[in-house]
């Protein structure tokens, strides 16, 4: 029963958004009276937060598996197979994209305790991926530049356990919120109608921004 309310609830996400998510509707195409389905899930907020977890898993799970498919001493094509993967898993599930990294949904606040660990996984897999870049002499000294106050790296490298410079952490966040929004503004189509091959667009942004740092 909770595998099926769990795939209901990402068809309904894709069809009726996360604000029109509603746990009474998915008992009616289960063909069952709303308490059966509020003995798996109590409320929708619960519902938001499984879904947000596994959307979380699922992504990270996709980047991971992308990324460990290519040489560990080839760093900056481990970082592009990351973020096309991060990229791939958007476009082929937008409902699940916009719930993660769109706009919040009315009158609900995601537990940090349940989702900030899944996610920040792709995350702190790249920032990871960059900082053996830097271990290894791969990154352009010259590309690293004055780094944000010093609190916001300490926060970083705490919770990430990171070996870094506050030069490359700083590089690191910007790659991450790069693709984050080239990935958004392709999927909410802020790009405009005339966008013919998002493809060879995304790969052009993000060999520019790799560029700066691998020369």
């Amino acid at each position: 029963m909770e595998t099926e309310i769990r795939r209901l609830a990402r068809e309904h996400l894709r069809s009726h958004g996360a604000a029109g998510l509603s746990l009474r509707a998915i008992a009616r195409d289960l063909g069952v009276v709303s308490s059966a389905v509020y003995r798996y899930v109590p409320s929708r907020d619960e519902l938001l937060t499984t879904l947000l977890v596994e959307g979380y898993t699922d992504l990270a799970d996709a980047v991971e598996a992308r990324i460990d498919e290519v040489d560990p001493a080839d760093h900056r094509a481990r970082i592009v197979a990351g973020a096309t993967a991060v990229r791939a898993w958007g476009v082929g599930d937008t409902a699940r994209w916009t719930l993660l990294y769109g706009s919040p949904v009315p009158g609900y606040a995601a537990p940090p305790e349940r989702t900030v660990g899944p996610g920040t996984r792709v995350q702190a897999r790249l920032l990871h991926e960059i900082a053996d870049a830097e271990a290894a002499r791969a990154l352009r000294p010259a590309a690293l530049v004055t780094a944000p106050p010093a609190g916001f790296m300490r926060g970083a490298r705490s919770e990430f356990g990171l070996s870094i410079s506050d030069e490359a952490l700083t590089a690191a966040v910007t790659l991450w919120s790069t693709i984050v929004g080239m990935v958004s503004l392709e999927i909410f189509g802020q790009y405009g109608p005339d966008l013919d091959d998002a493809d060879a667009l995304f790969a052009a942004q993000l060999g520019t921004v790799l560029t700066t740092l691998f020369g």
